[in-house]
């Protein structure tokens, strides 16, 4: 006999509704969570150990006479889990302890007890601060004898009655897990102000593990395969993912297993994420989360030589990252090889963004830990992702590498008000190292704003959400790879563009046409002298004879001294201007100057080795809608309409004014 979701509904209903009988007058709603997300994890693993306890108890006593150090391994073997409890109680003892202050040192010994991976657990949940508050309140009995009551069963044995019948089934690690979920996305909503910085909705999740899986769900062979996620919160993308690729192996009689890596800088959504494995069975995956305040992805990548098959985030946008920047040396001094690579001939191209958002480093650390043979990659970004940074700057070099070593499939505009706590348009980049013939050289725009149901009733900013059949929609979409008014496919190269800074001479009164002015002078000349448009340029370099004049490139034919010469002219930074030009424009740089900027300013020029590659991407003009004008008679009816309008409000306020004595009128 199963659990059933309805009896796993019950069980969540059960657990929420201690936090108001038990918690209520001792804090606040918004740090229940606190409390009930670690006791409910302590719980199930105390239930599970039951069966193996006096056992492992026994190794212990065998290791400790032997004087054996290193005793974790041997303990998980004896208790059949990836942890254990050292301690003599059960929780279920302490609910016999009639004195507040033996109860209090009681579950502290107990809690002592457990292996190094559940203290890791509790010590980023902080918990043992909440044991002397709820000890102090009475409730700490309380909540223990409501976790170990014979009404509800969080133990994978089942509960019977004294006639033998099953009163409780078993509940299996799928069954808590999803239990201990829907508890987080209760909390989440609760708390719906600050949820999105670490909880991604699951429809998103969904979507993106769909996109990143389907394309080569016909190639997915009975094997391993690695799952990382480097913002991983909660890591609710990596287990949906996980379900998504075992559900796809199983469609297509493939028997896949899947290791989950993970790396979380939110101390309780670290200890959240790696208890929800611990809870599901999965103590390897949950040995590979590493988290806490000292574990930054940016600063201290925990998988610095791994490379992973599937790889899905939602890194956090517009936070700062420049303490992490300071200990990697600073701007100038970093060398960190994720960050700092050799591209497009340059042996230290940087991919180092503003301080003020890291969001594409994160994308930089995936697309680092690709494999030779094919990674897939999903990751959501704000708006400042596709446009941000100048040419040459970090945000700016992220697209120009990952466009140019054709990495990019497509990019999927989510519908505004998906997210907790942000109403921001959001996109779900795709990427991959190995993309199919048909894609290659090609990226894909699907606007799938328009796609989406409202929800019931709004959580915070959170307003709509993605139905099954939307998430299918925006799948059929991306797999038929064909143009619509939803999607859009360019040239890779047509997002990128030349940064061209347009010069021209520096003009002043008083300069002298039959000489070359050196740097010093040019700056005295400056302070004494007016611009005029009619003055002579300035010469800054007289070029020896036979040199090729070339005033697109700033060498002008002139007169010195009555004599023929080329000549380069000293540029007026207050006419410097810069152009962006297409790198698809036909004829390059210099047919663009001529047809855009010549005819305006003729003694214009660009110095080649100052030109920049930039790469943005627009979806606002990709998907730009113009609205049909109005008709001049609607137009005409719309300004009688006022008229009329405004003059009986004048005339209201004319006959209202009282007469004031001196007033003309």
């Amino acid at each position: 006999m199963t659990t059933s979701n309805t009896d796993l509904n019950w069980i969540a209903n059960y657990i929420w509704g201690i936090a108001d009988d038990v918690l209520r007058d001792l804090y606040v709603r918004g740090k229940y969570r606190d409390v009930i997300l670690p006791m409910t994890v302590l719980r199930r693993l105390d239930a599970v150990l039951e069966d193996s306890k006096q056992a492992v108890l026994d190794m212990k006593t065998t290791l400790d006479d032997a004087g054996v150090i290193e005793q974790d391994a041997t303990l998980r073997q004896i208790a059949g889990q990836a942890f254990y409890n050292t301690s003599k109680f059960t929780l279920s003892d302490l609910r016999a302890r009639a004195n507040r202050q033996q109860l209090e040192a009681d579950f502290r010994a107990w809690l002592d007890g457990f292996s190094p991976n559940v203290q890791d657990i509790l010590e980023n949940f902080e918990f043992r601060n909440q044991v002397s508050r709820l000890s102090r309140a009475d409730a700490l009995g309380t909540l223990i004898e409501k976790l170990t009551s014979p009404d509800i069963n969080l133990s994978p044995a089942p509960v019977h009655y004294a006639d033998g019948k099953v009163r409780h089934p078993g509940l299996d690690n799928h069954g808590m897990g999803t239990i201990f979920e829907e508890l987080i996305r209760r909390f989440n909503e609760e708390n719906n102000e600050e949820a999105g910085e670490h909880w991604t909705p699951r429809d998103a999740v969904t979507l993106m593990a769909k996109l990143v899986f389907l394309p080569v769900a016909d190639q997915i062979k009975s094997g391993t395969y690695l799952i990382y996620d480097g913002a991983c919160g909660t890591g609710g993308m990596l287990t949906v993912a996980e379900d998504v690729l075992q559900q796809l192996a199983a469609d297509h009689d493939k028997e896949v297993s899947t290791h989950l890596y993970g790396q979380e800088l939110n101390a309780e959504t670290y200890a959240i994420c790696k208890a929800d494995l611990l809870l599901k069975g999965e103590g390897d995956a949950a040995d590979n989360i590493v988290g806490g305040p000292e574990h930054s992805t940016l600063a201290n990548d925990a998988f610095p030589s791994q490379e992973f098959d599937f790889m899905l985030s939602n890194p956090p946008y517009g936070k700062s990252w420049k303490t992490d920047l300071e200990r990697m040396g600073g701007k100038r001094d970093m060398r960190d090889p994720r960050f700092v690579i050799e591209h497009a001939s340059d042996p230290e191209y940087s991919l180092v963004t503003r301080s003020s958002d890291g969001q594409m480093l994160f994308l930089a650390n995936k697309l680092s830990k690709m494999k030779p043979g094919g990674s897939r990659i999903a990751e959501v970004h704000n708006g400042s992702s596709l446009f941000t940074g100048d040419a040459g700057q970090g945000e700016s070099n992220i697209r120009r590498w990952i466009i140019e070593n054709d990495w990019l499939e497509a990019i999927v505009a989510l519908p505004l008000n998906m997210f907790y706590n942000t109403g921001i348009a959001t996109y779900v980049w795709v990427l991959t190292n190995r993309k199919p013939e048909h894609r290659r050289g090609k990226v894909q725009l699907i606007d799938a704003t328009e796609w989406h149901q409202p929800l019931r009733k709004n959580l915070g900013k959170k307003n709509c959400e993605l139905g099954e059949e939307d998430i299918q929609r925006i799948c059929d979409t991306f797999l038929a790879f064909e143009e619509s008014e939803q999607s859009k496919i360019f040239d890779n190269d047509a997002f990128g563009y030349y940064k061209v800074t347009v010069e021209r001479p520096l003009r002043l009164e008083g300069a002298d046409p039959n000489r070359a002015y050196k740097a010093a002078e040019i700056k005295k000349l400056e302070e004494d002298c007016e611009r005029s448009e009619t003055a002579p340029p300035v010469i800054k370099k007289i070029h020896k004879r036979g040199t090729e004049a070339d005033p697109l490139r700033g060498r002008f034919e002139a007169t010195v001294n009555g004599k023929p010469a080329v000549v380069e002219y000293e540029p007026d930074t207050d006419l410097r201007d810069t152009e962006q030009i297409p790198l698809q424009e036909e004829g390059g740089i210099e047919a663009f100057l001529q047809r855009e900027v010549l005819p305006y300013a003729a003694d214009g020029w660009y110095q080649p080795d100052t030109v920049r590659i930039g790469y943005e991407i627009s979806f606002t003009r990709y998907f730009y809608k113009p609205q049909p004008m109005r008709t001049l008679e609607e137009i005409r009816a719309d300004i009688l309409a006022l008229e009329k309008e405004t003059e009986g409000l004048l005339g209201e306020i004319v006959g209202a004014q009282p007469h004031t004595r001196g007033t003309r009128h």
